[in-house]
């Protein structure tokens, strides 16, 4: 384990050097101290005796993993849009203006803070997240003054949970926790572009870790209190801690009924529950007090805003592989029944499903319309944690709903039953047609010499018998450009009826690729419902090449 943490290490540490010898040349020279850190613990793994000895190397592991993390957030600390959204709501904090439901407009538009697109057409210039990290980010960004405000609050959290893992776990595993949060190149670009999500993972850290012993004997303790608060305070950071904490909440009481029985049980799990909201509120009272509705719909707005298709789950069926779907929904849907049926599964079979607890949550976001992997791997330190901490063993004794004549297979029949209803709103998705039937006739151009277009023009019939509101875009590979703008054409489109669109690329010119690249699509969109429609952009005549 010592050994394969060492290797993680030289992931990304390469291109790391090579920007520091032309920018940071110190910084540069404290990486290449690292790399002899690196080959030394490597050498040492393999021939040390003793595990005190083996410990010292697993320590100069961790010492060398936050050297490069701090090098590297020396070189990058800019942010992408979650660290520049962030650095602005801290801003807004100091000076006693609202944070929720005020559009930022000017802080996007470079290559690095990208904006999310709404289906309907639109685009998210608001705040999106609960207001701990912002509020943490607050006292910083009055020294600092920037984007680096932010960025260091969550790389400040990356390391600090990760020394703190890294005590926390027995000693065999603790070089695991070194290469999971701070190796193969992973977690730490997270943390420099500024996400809330790292802030949550920090704070979710001593919240997993033995977490069954919460409320042992009946009594929560400084340790559980602890626990409670760091999980409230986690919900107040970031979504993602929101998914976690019921599956966390139902194995707490299934562990301590068949321990304590069922009064005592919900009493403790009771006063965990309330210590966490408690804590959650806390953070979040000024900002709901100072507008409740703004707070609400921020807070909400990654669940309910209706973003664009984007990620590797099964959304990229309709997305990337098929010419559309007018069902989109349902992929929302089957995300909400398999959260459901998993949280269902759990408490039924909690004895065998406890030791994964930490992972199930983020299967759900595999069927969601955004299902990028930032929301699996961001969390993968809680499955180490989990995985060292908390054995199948503690589950043996954890209380079970009885379900008569329901044994073996059956049990396999009863939790496929409860996971086959998502199953059916994905499948109702991937094979529904898209609602538009589009032909293209583009208009090329030449632009320091290459091959685009300027102007498509497009005949649509809406195939459906539902009023849509179409809004164009382009794709190549993954990722839809900037809205294309609609120079004639029917703003609602009625049910089967057809109608000519003339749409042009923003910044009038779209390069298409060359050569046997990817291809590039045009894609229509709808909000109410959603769906999208892609056709294939011809390439231009050879006379235009």
């Amino acid at each position: 384990m010592t050994l394969l943490a060492t290797i993680s290490l030289f992931i990304g540490t390469r291109p790391a050097w090579t920007t520091a010898m032309a920018s940071r040349p110190a910084v540069a020279g404290v990486i290449s101290v690292c790399y002899a850190s690196i080959l030394v613990c490597a050498a040492l793994s393999l021939l040390v005796r003793s595990r005190r000895a083996l410990t010292r190397v697993d320590a100069v592991v961790l010492m060398t993993a936050v050297a490069l993390v701090i090098c590297g957030y020396l070189l990058d600390h800019a942010g992408t849009d979650e660290g520049v959204l962030t650095a602005q709501a801290a801003n807004e904090i100091l000076h006693g203006r609202p944070v929720y439901g005020q559009p930022w407009p000017w802080l996007f538009g470079t290559s690095r803070v990208g904006i999310t697109k709404t289906m309907s057409g639109g685009a998210d210039y608001t705040y999106g997240y609960p207001p701990l990290t912002a509020l943490l980010a607050a006292p910083v960004h009055a020294i600092l003054h920037s984007t680096a405000a932010a960025t260091l609050v969550t790389t400040a959290a990356l390391l600090v949970s990760s020394v703190l893992l890294w005590f926390l776990l027995p000693a065999p595993w603790r070089s695991a926790a070194t290469a999971v949060c701070l190796g193969f190149g992973l977690l730490p670009h997270y943390a420099y572009a500024g996400y809330p999500a790292i802030t949550a993972l920090a704070l979710l850290v001593p919240v997993v870790v033995r977490w069954p012993a919460s409320g042992q004997g009946g009594r929560l303790g400084s340790g559980g209190v602890l626990r409670a608060a760091c999980l409230g305070a986690a919900c107040a950071a970031q979504q993602l801690a929101w998914f976690l904490a019921p599956f966390l909440l139902i194995g707490l009481y299934a562990v301590r009924r068949g321990e304590l029985g069922p009064r005592r049980a919900l009493a403790v799990t009771a006063r965990y529950t309330a210590t966490a909201a408690l804590t959650c509120a806390a953070a979040n009272a000024y900002f709901a007090a100072e507008g409740f509705s703004a707070w609400l719909q921020g807070v909400l707005l990654p669940l309910d805003q209706k973003a664009i298709l984007h990620g590797q789950g099964l959304m990229g069926i309709s997305y990337y592989f098929t010419d559309g779907s007018g069902r989109l929904d349902y992929y929302s849907y089957g995300s909400q029944l398999l959260l459901l049926g998993l949280l269902a599964a759990t408490l039924l079979f909690v004895r065998r499903l406890g030791p994964a607890l930490t992972v199930l949550p983020w299967v759900a976001f595999y069927l969601a319309t955004r299902s990028q992997d930032g929301y699996f791997l961001m969390m993968t330190p809680l499955w180490l944690a989990a995985a060292a901490t908390v054995p199948a063993a503690a589950f043996a004794s954890a209380w079970q709903p009885r379900l008569p004549h329901v044994t073996g297979r059956a049990k396999a029949v009863l939790a496929g039953g409860l996971l086959a209803p998502a199953l059916v709103c994905v499948a109702i998705a991937a094979v529904s047609p898209p609602p538009l039937r589009m032909s293209l006739s583009p208009r090329f151009a030449t632009h320091h010499a290459r091959v685009g277009v300027t102007v498509i023009d497009v005949r649509a019939v809406n195939t459906t018998g539902t009023a849509l509101t179409p809004h164009f875009a382009s794709r190549t590979g993954q990722g839809a450009s900037n809205w294309w703008t609609i120079a004639s054409g029917p703003a609602v489109l009625a049910p089967h009826a057809s109608a000519e669109y003339h749409v042009k690329p923003a910044g009038g010119f779209r390069a298409l690729p060359g050569g046997h690249g990817p291809g590039t699509y045009l894609i229509a969109v709808t909000g109410t419902p959603m769906t999208i429609t892609t056709a294939h952009i011809p390439a231009a005549p050879p006379a235009i090449q």
